[in-house]
């Protein structure tokens, strides 16, 4: 069978504790897990190559995609800002692999257009590396 996977049951959750997360709204979309370390000269003046090291991992605020649901707004908009655990699940009950997390977010309704369907879009900017869960 091939390796690629579909994005099909991919679900964002979160709690007050990592025991207690839950899916709060469904998402269009999610973001890279993580980003590309810094990278750390170490090229001395007798090399003829430049060389480096790996630093800190540079990880971007992290923007979930959704429809735009009143209900579903006000949700996110209830627990935006607090410190909360968070799971993006992928594939049917996370069979494709869990990725976990700490942090907080925010959520805004985006702009239209004519034909479109109302977008809304949440940010989490991680307090703590993302990680595959462990069970």
């Amino acid at each position: 069978m091939a390796g690629g996977r579909s994005t099909i049951n991919t679900v964002l959750k979160w709690g007050a504790t990592a025991s207690a997360v839950t899916k709060v709204i469904p998402i269009t979309s999610y973001p890279a897990l993580g980003g590309t370390p810094e990278k750390i000269p170490t090229t001395d003046l007798e090399d003829t190559m430049e060389t480096s090291v790996p630093g800190v991992q540079a990880v971007d605020n992290m923007e979930f995609g959704s429809n735009y649901q009143k209900d579903h707004y006000e949700a996110a908009l209830a627990d935006a800002g607090k410190h909360l655990f968070y799971e993006l699940w992928m594939g049917d009950a996370g069979v494709d692999g869990i990725f976990c997390w700490e942090g907080e977010h925010s959520v805004r309704p985006d702009g239209g257009n004519v034909n479109e369907a109302r977008k809304m879009t949440t940010t989490v900017f991680p307090s703590t590396e993302i990680k595959p869960k462990t069970t």
